[in-house]
């Protein structure tokens, strides 16, 4: 048996189903960081659909945001974020998702990410395209920085360091038209993929925020790299830029000067 995108997407809508009906309660809110929050549905969530993994493919590796890496075949691995944008969860926003992919060979191959406040569903698989509630979707077409309407994060805890993004939103700031912070990276890999947004970049993100993110992107039409060159994007944290395939170009050139700087 091989997982199929309709398992993944069936998985990614009852897991966001269960973060709506869980949102109504205690949440049990916790902090593993100065500002980096876990809740009651982020491990109840991620616990299911790591269960659901271990029923179907028993043999296969987890990587996941709240238990971290767990043994399996390395051939064959599963990215999980059971909330990405668990801040904004918290909070009350709306602005939040369920993040799958399985990889085979280090290459995603399937991906869902379901945002359950706005019942959207992007999907995609490798070499067949990506798609937004069962229509096809594609990067925008948008060629000129003015233009372009990007997003990006930041780590509280590099704020004051050499690796802080800072730098780099200042520089980009007054060449693009917009940067926005939505909150979710996954979410903002998958507007990319759907047109909504130019380009995205961050430095030091998980490779289960963006594992289905990446896929959606390549599958719609536009890219997706490490900014440092030689990085693997699936193994430990990474510096990530995306775009369509014009943005992607101008995006990456300016945030790699301004390493260099």
């Amino acid at each position: 048996m091989q997982p199929d995108l309709e398992m993944i997407t069936a998985w990614a809508r009852q897991a966001g189903q269960m973060a709506l009906e869980m949102r109504q309660s205690d949440l049990q809110i916790e902090h593993k960081g100065k500002t980096d929050l876990v809740t009651r549905a982020d491990k109840a969530i991620e616990a299911w659909l790591m269960d659901q993994v271990h029923t179907y493919f028993p043999s296969h590796s987890i990587n996941a945001e709240e238990s971290g890496s767990l043994p399996g075949e390395t051939d064959q691995s599963w990215f999980i974020d059971p909330i990405d944008g668990t801040l904004n969860y918290a909070h009350g926003l709306p602005i939040y998702c369920v993040s799958i992919a399985y990889a085979f060979r280090g290459e995603p191959q399937l991906a869902a990410i379901y945002s359950p406040a706005l019942d959207e569903c992007f999907s995609a698989e490798k070499g067949k395209g990506a798609w937004l509630n069962g229509a096809p979707m594609h990067v925008s077409s948008t060629t000129q920085l003015i233009d372009a309407m990007f997003d990006t994060g930041f780590r509280h805890d590099q704020l004051d360091t050499p690796r802080s993004n800072l730098p780099h939103f200042l520089r980009l700031l007054p060449l693009a038209q917009s940067i926005r912070r939505i909150g979710s990276a996954a979410l903002g890999l998958a507007y990319v993929a759907a047109g909504r947004l130019d380009g995205f970049w961050e430095i030091d993100v998980n490779p289960w925020d963006v594992a289905a993110g990446i896929l959606l992107i390549r599958e719609a039409g536009g890219t997706v790299e490490p900014l440092t060159e030689g990085a693997d994007l699936l193994t430990g944290p990474v510096d990530l830029v995306a775009g369509n395939p014009e943005i992607f170009k101008a995006l990456k050139a300016l945030l790699r000067a301004n390493q260099a700087v």
